[in-house]
């Protein structure tokens, strides 16, 4: 491992090398003076931020890429051997065929995407227009609003374990008693456990993407919004016609941030229900392969299935959404 490491350590440094020497020639095809003080600054303010990247981000990445081919067992680290089979893929694709464990995880986790992000997106964009105004006391509902965010997940999901608990004396069970309905255990319900993990994520986190709708709500003008009122457009055609297309970049990219994060959702099944088919998720499935079951080859390999699946639908919408020319 010491031996891969420094050699892609030494391919980060080529490359750097590289991008050296190549401003110092194209500084000498344009006769002008390169200047070597401002050169090794830059480089050393952007070394703390390459070292942290290069320690935590690209070396996991490459690992993970190599143990999906390999037998690599956790108690094992010493022997660690190429699988010539394939048998990691070999077993997941088996499991999606046999309906086993990884098939629930691609079952739930797409019922969790569709579900989570037109929920979470929609809220975000309905709270941005409400607090998008410069009435008194609007301050107060942004931080309401954003004060999710900032919760842990792990508080969050007790929270709300707290609000469907199965006891009479739970919150949501309380309000049903008024009305003369039972007590009922929400997260044992196998068809409505998903949809309550679904509800409580996009509660948690929309408070996030509302702020940057209301960043991208600052930019569009407002001679946009009185020549449609001029031209007899009520409310909901502004918004149809002027503040959508305004919003164009930005719900790119809070659509794919939440695609994307609601692909890795592991916390909320994992404190809520545990380990069930129900609610099993690809991210959870990953970690049990991994950590629990100690199978990091089959962990990656599930993991690199995932990289592909997501990085090709994200290009996908990038390809979609696009502005035309």
């Amino acid at each position: 491992m010491l031996g891969s490491t420094l050699a892609i350590l030494g391919v980060l440094i080529l490359i750097f090398a590289v991008i050296a020497v190549k401003d110092l020639v194209l500084a000498k095809i344009k006769h002008t003076r390169y200047n070597w003080k401002n050169c090794l600054a830059s480089y050393g303010m952007i070394l703390p931020a390459v070292v942290l990247a290069f320690i935590f981000v690209l070396l996991p990445i490459i690992y993970s890429l190599g143990y999906a081919f390999t037998d690599f067992y956790l108690l094992k680290p010493d022997n660690i051997t190429f699988d010539e089979d394939f048998s990691n893929f070999t077993i997941i694709i088996r499991s999606i065929r046999e309906k086993g464990d990884m098939y629930y995880a691609i079952r739930n986790t797409s019922i969790f995407v569709v579900g989570v992000v037109p929920l979470q997106i929609g809220m975000a964009l309905g709270l941005a227009l409400f607090v998008n105004r410069t009435k008194k006391g609007v301050g107060i509902f942004k931080v309401c609003y954003f004060a999710p965010v900032v919760i842990s997940l792990t508080i969050t999901s007790y929270l709300w374990l707290q609000i469907l608990s199965p006891s009479e004396y739970g919150l949501l069970n309380s309000i049903l008693k008024l009305f003369g309905q039972k007590p009922r255990d929400f997260m044992r319900d196998k068809k409505g456990a998903m949809i309550w993990i679904i509800v409580m994520s996009a509660w948690q986190g929309c408070g996030y993407q509302m702020l940057i709708f209301l960043s991208g709500l600052t930019n569009v003008r407002k001679e946009l919004y009185e020549a449609a009122a001029l031209d007899g457009a009520n409310s909901w055609e502004q918004f149809l016609h002027v503040t959508c297309p305004g919003l164009r970049s930005t719900f790119l990219y809070i659509l794919i941030t939440v695609f994307v994060g609601a692909c890795r959702v592991m916390v909320q099944p994992m404190l809520m229900t545990g380990y069930v088919s129900d609610t099993l998720t690809l991210s959870y499935y990953m970690y049990q392969q991994g950590y629990t079951n100690r199978w990091v080859g089959r962990s990656s390999a599930v993991a690199l299935m995932m990289t592909i699946v997501i990085g090709a639908i994200t290009l996908l919408q990038r390809r979609l959404l696009r502005e035309k020319d």
